[in-house]
């Protein structure tokens, strides 16, 4: 069923950075516990200066040195930008590989290095792999778009590091997706191998774009007027949609986008599973910190909210 699975390389970098963003996640949750004098322990802070961004790192007391490696939070944007561009390149050299059954020497080497599978077991097209490009594609175009036009910016920083990890990640994400398809076997032609799950991926990829979208107005909504202009580029209580569920919806969202591509995938990618796990982890530590700002923020904050998965998390 899971063809996939194995020691190669592209499933121990998701399988490491998951684990990394598990452990970080239960550091966090046990550093909470610990006494208030370790609030000033050097490897304390380098941690959740490394974990923390926008408004949650602004509260943190770090010293001077630390804040060389600030970057605005609102270059993430710049994320989407890459993905825009360089996931639409991999997507063109598919179409084109589904004409011309290979890939430039370059892309197919490095695909070589990342599966251990050799580019010669996989000659036949997959529509999972078109339609999980594309949908890709058009999530970080929305992103994009949104980051420029819609998400209302303070002067919140994030690390360098978290700067260059973002910049990579979208890179990796869809080279990610090439070696899901050179990983698994396909014998039949393109169009017949639709089925129900992959309808099933593409309407929930719709649903949880929406649920994002819309989580993402109600926040810039808390900056701006009725007509539009900033107000303010204060921290309010967000209100409305599942933020009466849920702190982060959007990173919610965000989860369930990537699950949605799974199951496009069939649900036979163990190595897009992997990318969905690390996705859980990531967006739990990531609401996790927003939940406990506002949290100890605002007295009056609801307490049966969840930080961003309803009813669980």
């Amino acid at each position: 069923m899971w063809s996939s699975v194995g020691l190669s390389v592209i499933n121990v970098v998701w399988s490491s950075l998951a684990l990394c963003f598990l452990v970080a996640f239960c550091a966090h949750k046990v550093s909470r516990l610990l006494p208030r004098r370790f609030d000033t322990c050097r490897a304390y802070v380098l941690f959740q200066d490394l974990i923390r961004y926008g408004k949650t790192k602004q509260s943190l007391k770090r010293d001077d040195w630390l804040r060389v490696f600030d970057v605005p939070k609102r270059w993430f944007w710049h994320f989407y930008a890459v993905s825009v561009g360089w996931n639409g390149l991999l997507l063109v050299l598919y179409l084109s590989f589904i004409f011309q059954h290979q890939y430039p020497l370059w892309l197919s080497d490095f695909l070589d290095i990342l599966t251990g599978a050799p580019g010669s077991d996989s000659q036949v097209p997959k529509l999972s792999t078109v339609l999980v490009q594309l949908l890709l594609w058009v999530h970080s175009l929305r992103r994009l778009l949104e980051c420029l036009f819609v998400s209302v910016f303070s002067d919140g920083a994030m690390h360098l590091v978290q700067y260059m990890f973002g910049l990579g990640y979208y890179i990796m994400l869809g080279l990610t997706i090439l070696c899901c398809d050179r990983m698994e076997k396909e014998r039949s032609t393109l169009l017949s191998q639709l089925d129900w799950l992959q309808v099933a991926g593409f309407v929930l990829f719709i649903w949880a774009s929406w649920l994002q979208h819309q989580s993402m107005v109600l926040l810039a909504r808390l900056r701006t007027g009725k007509s539009g202009t900033v107000e303010t580029l204060t921290h309010r209580v967000p209100e409305g949609g599942w933020f009466e569920l849920v702190s982060c919806p959007h990173y919610f969202a965000e989860l369930l986008i990537y699950i949605s591509l799974s199951f496009v995938f069939r649900g036979l990618s163990f190595t897009w599973w992997l990318v969905v796990l690390y996705v859980l982890f990531n967006q739990a530590l990531a609401g996790q910190l927003c939940h406990d700002l506002y949290v100890s923020k605002y007295k009056s904050y609801p307490r049966h909210r969840r930080a961003f998965i309803p009813f669980v998390l």
